[in-house]
């Protein structure tokens, strides 16, 4: 079966789900999970627009913060360090073109663990990851060649591949993140427990139909992130 995981570097509850798929990865290693690219914010304006200033941006988005450590397994979220840090809430673009370059480097095990320790960085100590300077030291860091993954990390074709993404999930008619599309027909949506994930893929592996299915639960429009009348909403 294969699972593509879309998913923003900036989004909260994105950080949870990610480590919850590498949970299902390892009870269900035959799953073949690609990662797809998703922009809640490309670029400053959209910030603008969606909260009126940056500075608005990282207060509402800080509020999420709270609800998606909730969500998260492991509560990793550092909400007070990222008050005190003296930088504006990152966009997406920068870190979604890194984990783009380090798959094309590393495949998707390469972009899986520059796209966690980009998140890492963000949610647990505070970091930049709109700044470029940060996101080199994080690949440094990684096993990832750091010289193959800059030459592709400027290199336009990998931009086309983050587009493609964009375009991908424009076809799936995909609003929000994190969510996934089981064999290109089957939603699971938000950052749901583990144990309804994995139901969800073996109900899937029953099914298998043609129709394009929902698997949700009750309450699957929460714990996302969402592009809602051109605003940011996330909900727990």
């Amino acid at each position: 079966m294969t699972i593509e995981f879309f998913h923003d570097v900036i989004c909260s509850f994105c950080f949870p789900m990610s480590y919850r798929m590498r949970q299902v990865q390892k009870e269900m290693p035959e799953l073949n999970i690609i990662h797809r690219s998703f922009a809640l914010a490309r670029d400053e304006e959209d910030h603008v627009q969606m909260f009126g200033s940056r500075e608005n941006a990282k207060n509402e988005i800080l509020s999420h913060w709270v609800h998606a450590n909730q969500n998260d397994d492991l509560h990793r979220f550092n909400i007070e360090g990222m008050k005190k840090a003296d930088f504006l809430f990152p966009t997406s673009m920068n870190a979604l073109l890194a984990a783009k370059a380090a798959g094309v480097v590393g495949g998707e095990t390469g972009y899986w663990a520059i796209f966690d320790a980009l998140q890492t960085g963000l949610f647990v100590e505070s970091q930049n990851i709109e700044d470029i300077a940060v996101i080199e030291s994080i690949v440094k860091t990684s096993s990832i060649d750091f010289e193959q993954w800059q030459q592709a990390f400027i290199d336009p074709a990998t931009f086309a591949l983050v587009e493609d993404d964009f375009r991908i999930a424009n076809a799936y008619q995909l609003t929000g993140v994190p969510a996934l599309i089981v064999n290109g027909k089957y939603l699971i949506n938000g950052a749901q427990p583990m144990d309804q994930i994995i139901q969800a893929i073996q109900t899937i592996k029953e099914k298998e139909t043609p129709i394009i299915d929902v698997i949700e639960n009750s309450h699957s429009e929460n714990g996302s992130c969402n592009l809602e009348d051109g605003k940011w909403v996330c909900k727990d």
